[in-house]
């Protein structure tokens, strides 16, 4: 997977953006349908950097010129200045028509009223949609978008380290995974695990598998939720992992770069995005044979660990005046054809389950896919953007617990901070 994906994971880009470009046309056929329904029409789709494979593209591109006699006109946007610069597309005349979206940055575009009710082709085509990957495209009650794709973290392990340990096969449950980094440990070759003290996405995928939120509502605002003691008990456990590893506990898995430091063949395991084991091979190409993955486990055999979902979602421009020409674009893109091919040519989660077995020979996509269904994401708020701006202020209270201080005490410190983040609208 490309780092390009990784940006969309709730990192909030706040660069000033370049002017948008617009739609073609400027009339729309109403409830046309059949081949040559829109023909002479374009439709505008804006789509990121490493989303839209070639073959998927060329396919998609002459389906949708069978099934309506339109044009599909794909405009590549780069992660950096997104938010900026989709938020001046959406105010325009002409916006693009379809836009690819940030899954936890959808509530704010869909707040601000710039995104078109896909209520109708939700109950068209999204009957199976996987709840969890379609909870961030639904604001108000209201659907405002479709989910696409995604991804989530895996275990990334070294099998060599494992096997110079005694460990035989991969963990089904966290006590197991436990006992295997003892293992590693007790052999005393490796470092059991790489954790840095502020991996802050595995940090709030432990908070959903505790199911605790981060935030919660007071009145009509909301407010900080970290002194919760679900949220306490999730710390817990990002301690206990962390305990086995030489890691600083006030970085990020950036610094250094986790998988670089996994490519020198001295860690048993890091928690990363599958992309990342393309990060450690090129740092070191003697590591590739020894590379594997496994689902992160959770306390039992039968669900994961709680994960926190990255990915993208399409929605369609409250301004575009071919809405029902995006719609048919949609049922194209959203359709188990297309977003089979997706799966198997991007490596990345389709929005069905059924769709899964597209992923067959990629070992990172089948280790993230069974944790889809119980993964989530950052709190689904327009408010949440600012609270991840640096200094991020979760990462602050991560370390002050990994440095001795009380969940209590540590969550106390930030709430003040998160607060205010949290009154600023994005």
């Amino acid at each position: 997977m490309k780092r390009g994906l990784i940006a969309a994971i709730g990192v909030v880009a706040l660069l000033a953006g370049a002017t948008a470009c617009g739609s073609d046309d400027k009339t729309d056929s109403s409830k046309k349908t059949g081949p040559d329904s829109y023909k002479g029409q374009t439709l505008t789709v804006w789509a990121m950097d490493g989303s839209t494979p070639p073959g998927w593209t060329k396919d998609l591109t002459a389906a949708f010129k069978k099934k309506t006699g339109a044009t599909l006109k794909f405009q590549t946007q780069k992660w950096d200045g997104i938010q900026q610069k989709i938020t001046t597309a959406l105010s325009e005349s002409t916006p693009p028509d379809v836009i690819e979206v940030g899954n936890t940055q959808t509530p704010a575009y869909a707040a601000t009223g710039g995104l078109a009710d896909l209520s109708d082709l939700k109950q068209e085509i999204g009957g199976d949609w996987v709840d969890a990957l379609n909870k961030s495209s639904v604001f108000d009650g209201k659907q405002y978008a479709a989910p696409w794709y995604f991804a989530n973290r895996v275990v990334i392990y070294n099998k060599k380290v494992w096997a110079d340990a005694g460990i035989t096969d991969t963990p089904k449950t966290r006590d197991e995974f436990f006992k295997d980094l003892d293992a590693i440990k007790k052999k005393g070759k490796a470092e059991p695990i790489y954790m840095p003290g502020q991996n802050w996405y595995f940090f709030d995928g432990l908070t959903i598998g505790q199911g605790a939120d981060l935030v919660k509502k007071e009145g009509d605002k909301y407010v900080s939720n970290l002194s919760d003691p679900k949220v306490a008990a999730a710390m817990e456990l990002y301690k206990k992992y962390q305990s086995y590893s030489k890691a600083p506990k006030d970085k990020d898995e950036a610094t250094p770069q986790q998988a670089e430091v996994f490519a020198k063949g001295k860690v048993g395991a890091f928690i990363g995005m599958g992309w990342e084991a393309g990060t450690a091979i090129a740092a070191n190409k003697q590591i590739e044979g020894d590379i594997g993955y496994f689902t992160i486990p959770g306390e039992t055999a039968d669900k994961p660990e709680g994960v926190f979902l990255g990915g993208s979602n399409f929605a369609v421009a409250a301004g575009s005046k071919k809405q029902d020409l995006a719609k048919e674009f949609l049922k194209l893109a959203l359709s188990d054809q297309f977003e089979g091919q997706l799966a198997k040519e991007n490596g990345v989660i389709p929005n069905k389950e059924s769709l899964n077995s597209n992923l067959t020979g990629n070992g990172a996509a089948e280790a993230a896919a069974p944790a889809a269904a119980g993964g989530g994401t950052t709190p689904l708020i327009p408010e949440w953007a600012a609270v991840e701006n640096a200094p991020n202020p979760i990462k602050s209270y991560m370390t002050a617990v990994l440095n001795g201080k009380s969940t209590a005490d540590a969550a106390k410190a930030v709430e003040a901070e998160i607060n205010k983040r949290l009154s600023q609208k994005s």
